[in-house]
């Protein structure tokens, strides 16, 4: 083993040279070299092993030395002797102590001597200098002064021997191929010019594998979920709307009022109406929009203030105009609006009759349903009251068997309980016996648990005190100072070159001149803006008196038709009238049959049956009043669909 430590070196040297740090993982290498060394010892195996993870490992450490190395003596030395200046160092910092001198010797012997004498004698003159401060720098100060400097300098006089040896066989080498020395013969003048010398082959470059892209994907959200968010949030917006809608909603049930829906139905057919005879429309002057003095229902911006101006305008020439036609004697259609406006109102009070009868009828079959649906209550009450009745009696029945049955059990237990007494005993003996067996098993199980358990929590603590202090050494800051002065220039020797504090002082400057004429702009365009404003106010003077004198007019107008009364249709026909009448009737009968149930309940019979019934069956209650709930939603969502003005169930009983 101790001869063979040379050779062990360079396996361990030719290991370095094939791994890559960038293309290939530490672990697979490994695991690579150990299968191709099975054939050596466990020792050599071991050895080369440990020296290539080992450079691996220490590899940043070691960079410092071998780099600078490199920078010095780099044009006498190759690319491919690196490894072996790294395995040398590797072997000095770490294992110089379980090798020994001789083997260390050996080592170096085995290698080119020149370049490991010129590695050695600048890796221990430059060790207590800069080596130490590029390591201290990376490392914590005293653990690099006491795990690697120190041992280092006191194998010093050992090394400076090594080397001493090293230097005279270098200096033997050279006055032996000194010796022979031959005179020089004249030789003729050559006018030929004699061949460069051939350029060495440059060393091939290793290709690296390419890279395969990262797919799209990564960097993209699963559209799944960006369409579970979407329809997340319509149905949110849609359940709010719904929810508005409902609460916003009038009860058309409880209101004797006309509901929404009719009062929409009756100004669209109002609206039709008017469009079907709106003939000489241009005479009149339209519906006004009825408005206090400056409040406007929507906000107009400038270009249709100044467009409604110019409207109010051109509506009073055109008034002058019709003025002075009228005064020439032309003639102004006033019958014809008058006939138009008395059709309109009598249309309306057709379609209104027609609205109500609609009402009432619906009105009228929702009481005959309520009716309808309370006689089939009455119905499945008795029919639910026979069958409790006769399951409790059966439950009676069954309860005296069962009873019967356990006595009867009850009697053959005993007697077989007397017969099995000394069974008994010993069973209770042999089950005391293997309570005090398992006792022991477990108490020993325990220690041994315990005593397990505090070895893994001990190993745990050191590792944990180990990973701590590599943290702290790893995380210690590197502090440079830096001065710099504001009022010096960069001395680039350029014509436009100007210190820090004046180009702040220049861009101070220029930014007040942008301030200064920013201000000027902002003056001009609030002095345009007033200007404008004045002439708005003054069209919106001009609107608002032309507003007022329509809203009266329209307030005029709407008096004269409330005064003549567009109801008198719907009371005065007979067949709302019989219909009124009727309901009345039905609501009276409905009344009656609520008072009679009422009287029932007050019965001392009902009120135990009542009693007894809320105490057992709550949860089957509770579900039937659900199902009849659900029915009479449903029923409702029907009638609801065939005729559109009938009210709804739910609340006409709560009125």
């Amino acid at each position: 083993m101790a001869s063979s430590y040379g050779s062990l070196a360079k396996q361990a040297i030719v290991l370095l040279d094939q791994f890559s740090s960038g293309r290939q993982c530490v672990d697979e290498f490994m695991e690579d070299a150990s299968k191709n060394l099975q054939h050596m010892d466990s020792l050599q195996k071991k050895f080369i092993l440990d020296v290539v993870s080992g450079c691996i490992e220490h590899k940043k450490l070691l960079d410092v030395v071998i780099n600078v190395f490199y920078g010095q003596n780099g044009k006498c030395l190759l690319r491919g002797d690196r490894s072996q200046f790294i395995a040398i160092c590797y072997l000095a910092i770490f294992s110089l102590d379980e090798l020994g001198l001789q083997h260390f010797s050996n080592i170096v012997k085995s290698l080119d001597i020149k370049k490991m004498h010129t590695f050695l004698t600048f890796f221990f003159t430059n060790l207590t200098t800069w080596i130490q401060d590029e390591w201290s720098s990376i490392y914590d100060a005293a653990y690099v002064e006491k795990h690697w400097v120190g041992p280092l300098l006191r194998w010093r006089p050992e090394m400076d021997i090594l080397t001493d040896q090293l230097a005279v066989k270098i200096s033997r080498g050279s006055q032996v191929k000194k010796a022979p020395t031959k005179t020089t013969k004249p030789q003729e003048f050559s006018l030929t010019k004699p061949k460069p010398r051939a350029l060495p082959m440059p060393e091939l470059i290793p290709l690296q594998e390419k890279t395969k892209p990262v797919p799209n994907s990564t960097y993209r959200a699963p559209k799944e979920m960006q369409m579970i968010e979407e329809t997340k949030q319509k149905n949110h917006q849609k359940t709010e709307e719904l929810l508005y809608e409902a609460n916003m909603k009038q009860f058309r049930c409880a209101n004797p009022q006309k509901s929404e829906h009719t009062k929409r139905a009756m100004s669209q057919i109002k609206e039709d109406l008017d469009s079907k005879l709106k003939f000489n429309s241009f005479h009149s002057s339209g519906r006004p929009s009825i408005n206090k003095t400056n409040s406007w229902p929507i906000k107009l911006n400038s270009a249709a203030i100044l467009r409604q101006g110019a409207l109010y305008e051109r509506q009073v020439e055109e008034e002058l105009q019709r003025v002075e036609r009228l005064v020439e004697g032309a003639r102004e259609p006033s019958s014809f609006l008058q006939w138009q406006k008395e059709m309109r109102e009598k249309d309306l009070q057709e379609e209104l009759a027609r609205i109500e009868r609609r009402r009432l009828e619906g009105r009228i079959s929702y009481e005959e349903a309520a009716m309808a649906r309370t006689r089939i209550m009455e119905r499945n009450q008795k029919t639910a009251q026979l069958k409790k009745e006769e399951t409790a009696e059966l439950m009676r029945r069954y309860a005296e068997k069962r009873l019967q049955e356990e006595k009867e059990m009850r009697d053959l237990v005993q007697q077989v309980a007397e017969g099995h007494k000394n069974s008994k005993a010993a069973k209770e003996k042999l089950q005391k016996f293997k309570q005090s067996i398992v006792k022991e098993v477990s108490e020993q199980s325990r220690e041994l648990l315990c005593q397990a358990l505090e070895e893994a929590q001990a190993e745990l603590s050191r590792r944990f005190e180990i990973i701590s202090e590599i943290r702290a050494m790893e995380s210690l800051p590197h502090i440079r100072i830096r001065n710099f002065d504001d009022t010096e220039t960069g001395g680039h020797e350029l014509l436009g070159e100007m210190s820090l504090v004046e180009l702040k002082e220049r861009l101070a400057l220029l930014r007040e001149a942008q301030q200064t004429e920013q201000q000027e702009k902002r003056e001009q365009i609030l002095e345009e803006k007033q200007n404008k404003k004045r002439l708005l106010i003054d069209q919106l003077d001009t609107i608002n008196l032309h507003m007022r004198a329509l809203a009266q007019a329209a307030v005029i107008r709407k008096e004269e038709r409330i005064s003549r009364g567009f109801r008198q249709a719907v009371t005065q026909d007979e067949t709302v009238l019989a219909l009124q009448k009727k309901l009345e009737e039905k609501q009276q009968e409905r009344q009656k049959l609520k008072q009679t149930e009422r009287k029932k309940a007050k019965t001392p019979e009902q009120t135990a049956a009542h009693t007894v019934r809320n105490t057992r069956t709550h949860n089957k209650k509770s579900l039937t009043q659900k199902s009849w709930e659900e029915l009479e939603l449903s029923l409702e969502r029907h009638i609801q669909k065939d005729a559109p003005y009938v009210v709804s169930q739910t609340e006409t009983l709560k009125t």
